[in-house]
């Protein structure tokens, strides 16, 4: 990729990490541990495959990479926690309130004037994730809605610190790996549902290297590349992916209200994918 430009660059290894993010509830769904006891494992693996990514378990490690890390950490626990509470469409749905919260930062801490297409696709992303929200609010499942969009404002300052030039977005995911090892490991003293199957230890597997492990080093790389609201918003090719591994190994499929969120979703990511080529094509032509 040494031909291509910062912000393509960019753009492709944010798509990657969302594809791989989108393993998240396929391997979940098919873990029957407890949610602290998946994040510890997957933890675990995860550093391993960070650490040989980066070549150096070095860190630089500041205020803003810290916040990063424990953000990151806490998006990583709320968010499993979802996962087995609701449908795992809906729990990835709801996380990305996130570019609502990251384009109201932008506008309203950094002062910076936003493009009405930004506006208007913002909001269609938000409405969206409403429709999810709503497609079942039975109250097992209410509980696991409210862990997908509290999972949504750790997620937005994630994206907020790591998009930082003074946060380093390696160092804060090795930290953010520690972090949850630490509180989640002592679950697998409690958790009844322990299983050390095959077809466990395959997902646990798939879980750590792939959809965090890789994830991770994808996007150390590219969220210095982009812009807060356009990381946040490309992410969303995310919660697009999430249901169709679910959907092919668990048969587990999402209410009207929910698919009609998902196609909000893909038709807000689209529109900014196009605008933003428009608005930026000369750009990235000239840079190195």
């Amino acid at each position: 990729m040494s031909s291509l430009s910062s912000r393509t660059k960019g753009r492709i290894y944010i798509i990657l990490t969302a594809l791989l993010w989108g393993l998240a509830g396929v391997c979940v769904k098919s873990i029957p541990w407890s949610p602290f006891c998946i994040m510890a494992a997957r933890c675990a693996i995860s550093m391993a495959v960070v650490a040989i990514g980066r070549r150096s378990l070095r860190l630089r490690v500041n205020r803003r990479t810290l916040f990063g890390a424990v953000a990151e950490s806490l998006t990583g626990i709320l968010y499993m926690s979802a996962i087995k509470l609701t449908t795992a469409a809906t729990a990835i749905v709801l996380q990305y309130t996130a570019p609502v919260l990251v384009f109201l930062f932008t506008v309203i801490a950094k002062k910076k004037k936003p493009r009405l297409s930004q506006t208007l696709i913002t909001l269609l992303v938000f409405g969206g994730c409403a429709l999810s929200f709503a497609d079942d609010l039975a109250p097992g499942n209410l509980l696991g809605n409210i862990l997908g969009l509290l999972s949504g404002v750790t997620f937005a300052a994630q994206i907020i610190a790591f998009s930082d030039e003074k946060a380093d977005a390696g160092s804060g995911m090795i930290l953010s790996n520690l972090l949850s090892f630490l509180v989640c490991v002592p679950f697998f003293f409690f958790d009844q549902n322990l299983d050390f199957s095959g077809k466990t230890i395959f997902w646990v597997l798939v879980l750590g290297v792939f959809q965090y492990g890789l994830a991770n080093l994808f996007f150390s790389r590219g969220c210095p590349l982009l812009e807060e609201t356009e990381t946040s918003l490309l992410l969303t090719v995310e919660p697009i992916f999430n249901p169709i591994p679910v959907w092919l190994v668990t048969g587990e499929m999402p209410g009207l209200l929910a698919l009609a969120g998902f196609a909000t979703v893909i038709a807000g990511v689209t529109a900014h994918t196009v605008l933003g080529k428009n608005n930026t094509g000369k750009t990235d032509s000239n840079e190195k």
